[in-house]
């Protein structure tokens, strides 16, 4: 009988076999067994500022509003060193343009090409953005920043204003382009 050398594959199966057991043990600490010192409790306020969900429907969505006139000088002085001026994009992505079907595999994933729902655009300023500050900017800050895009991109009027009830019903120009089920492009 031979012995051959174990393949990468049967090496990771191993290691991974190795870790699955390591972790099972560290976490099955009863009465007798230490829990490990992995990192350190997360404050209840903390939590709860980050514990939101907003929906396609708006659900979710705080008070507050805006307007494209409101959110240019918010974009200007947070937004554009980095996605640069009306959202063509510097050092990060562009925002703006929806020139390419996304059939066409050069197209952008930018808001007006790619993103579905208006709640989504909110949803990820709000918790994402700025960069170096995310989840700082106010809700109205935000809302003033999704009527700002909306409208550079042609999907809503510059005096149409954005808040709970009106953002959700905005019609996006992707709005049927994805698979309910796996959210792949169609």
């Amino acid at each position: 009988m031979s012995m051959r050398k174990p393949t990468w594959a049967c090496r990771l199966a191993a290691l991974s076999t190795g870790v699955a057991l390591f972790t099972a043990s560290a976490f099955a600490a009863g009465p007798s067994k230490p829990v490990p010192a992995l990192g350190e409790p997360v404050a209840k306020d903390i939590v709860s500022a980050w514990d939101t969900t907003i929906y396609p429907d708006g659900t979710g969505l705080p008070a507050g509003s805006g307007t494209a006139k409101q959110g240019f000088p918010i974009y200007d002085e947070k937004c554009s060193g980095c996605h640069g001026p009306e959202g063509r994009g510097e050092t990060a992505e562009e925002l703006i343009g929806r020139e390419l079907p996304l059939t066409d595999p050069q197209t952008s994933q930018t808001i007006g090409a790619y993103w579905p729902y208006a709640t989504t655009l909110f949803d990820y300023i709000h918790r994402a953005m700025p960069i170096d500050k995310p989840g700082s900017l106010t809700a109205d800050e935000v809302y003033a920043l999704c009527a700002y895009l909306l409208h550079l991109d042609g999907i809503i009027a510059e005096d149409a204003v954005m808040d709970a009830k009106t953002l959700p019903k905005v019609q996006m120009p992707n709005r049927d382009g994805f698979d309910a089920i796996d959210a792949k492009p169609n």
